[in-house]
């Protein structure tokens, strides 16, 4: 079985519970990161500054996404929690750009975009001004999917340009022959943001406990991996969150 038919297996035991334009939502479960028909991804992340403001967050986005029907062109948006007890991560697919931007442009001053960002008003950004626009780029995927996903981790570069992007990327997928390593890890999803200035990978693992055996065993300062990274130009590493507890809506 692939990584992304036990992500998708896991999805359909999550309840079906919204109609949208093109057929049901599933809700709180985790995006299906390889779907086909996903041309454009939108990442953000927010510091909310505390456990509490991290709940309070998330559930005031999710309120509203839940009073509005889904757009025309939307295909999933999720919120994660971060394991440090303040971060949030947002992910959201789209069939293209366009179609986010249609949608941003037809959102009217009381619309769901807006009760939305009144939401998240007073809480800082981490890192940039709102989501940024990415496309995924190449994904390395474990040969057997472990069971169900469980933990997001985001780890992130700073990149001077798509041909930096690209070469960091084509770089680990040549190391690892295209394969996932490590047990609990269903795959690293690298998405390439519209400037080229930055690589986010998006790695799906069962738990957090998982990633951190792969740290301590395979990713420590001084290996193969990390002195890569480090003798590429124009590549600049900035750590990675984990993120668990989805909650949003994704297209069936």
């Amino acid at each position: 079985m692939t990584s992304q038919q036990g992500i998708s297996r896991q999805s359909t035991l999550q309840q079906v519970t919204r109609p949208g334009p093109r057929g049901p939502f599933l809700t709180d479960a985790f995006p299906v990161i390889r779907r086909p028909d996903a041309g454009a991804v939108l990442i953000g992340e927010w510091d909310a500054g505390s456990p509490e403001g991290q709940r309070a967050l998330v559930d005031g986005v999710a309120r509203q996404w839940g009073e509005t029907p889904p757009p025309e062109g939307l295909l999933s948006r999720v919120l994660f929690t971060g394991t440090d007890g303040r971060s949030i991560l947002g992910y959201g697919q789209w069939t293209r750009h366009a179609a986010h931007q249609e949608f941003v442009r037809g959102a009217g001053e009381s619309g769901p975009r807006e009760r939305v960002s009144a939401v998240l008003d007073g809480v800082g950004d981490d890192g940039d001004a709102g989501p940024g626009r990415f496309r995924l780029y190449r994904s390395l995927l474990a040969e057997d999917a472990p069971g169900a996903v469980g933990c997001v981790i985001r780890v992130a570069f700073r990149t001077t340009g798509h041909e930096a992007a690209r070469r960091l990327v084509d770089g680990l997928m040549e190391m690892f022959g295209g394969r996932q390593s490590g047990e609990g890890a269903f795959g690293s999803h690298f998405h390439i943001s519209e400037d080229g200035r930055q690589v986010i990978n998006y790695s799906e693992w069962t738990s957090a406990e998982a990633h951190q055996r792969v740290i301590d065993s395979a990713l420590q300062s001084g290996g193969a991996v990390m002195g890569f990274i480090a003798g590429l130009e124009g590549v600049e590493p900035l750590g990675f969150k984990r993120f668990v507890g989805p909650r949003g809506l994704v297209r069936a």
